[in-house]
């Protein structure tokens, strides 16, 4: 999830809006990143049942999601800090289970349209927030936490 306050230009060359016109692989590292709605959803802990492989969600962040502005905060160097973050490819967004329906890398590789309250599609990078879609405000710090499993949620959608 990057970190940057706003979006970058929703639209190419001629106007087209990249998100709709262009693959998710052959997308500019700018334009992947914009593409993140900042909902911090797949930054929420999940366990996994070591037996039958059922994923669980909880409201549990990562300890570098900003849960104020849904942010990492340390994006850049966010492997050195936390080394099984998952890095977000075209091929990866295929392969995991475990996207919000709502995520844009996920609607697109499905080929839907990124929801009304997207910051690309609003040019307001707190729309995610506004629209009551992101984690800020109901999820908790890690290190307010002993064991993950007396956090488990439904799927945040």
């Amino acid at each position: 999830m990057p970190t940057g306050n706003s979006p970058p230009s929703p639209t190419g060359i001629g106007g087209e809006r990249f998100w709709e016109t262009t693959a998710l692989s052959d997308l500019t590292m700018d334009e992947w990143e914009a593409l993140c709605d900042g909902c911090g959803k797949c930054c929420l802990h999940k366990l996994e049942d070591e037996n039958t492989g059922e994923l669980f969600h909880t409201n549990v962040a990562c300890r570098l999601l900003d849960l104020q502005t849904g942010q990492c905060a340390r994006y850049a160097e966010r492997f050195r800090w936390v080394p099984d973050c998952v890095a977000l490819t075209p091929a990866e967004v295929q392969r995991v289970n475990w996207l919000p329906a709502t995520c844009a890398y996920r609607l697109r590789a499905e080929g839907q349209p990124l929801p009304n309250w997207h910051p690309l599609r609003t040019g307001d990078s707190r729309s995610t927030q506004r629209a009551g879609m992101s984690v800020c405000g109901w999820a908790i710090p890690e290190r307010r936490t002993r064991r993950l499993e007396d956090h488990i949620i439904e799927r945040p959608s």
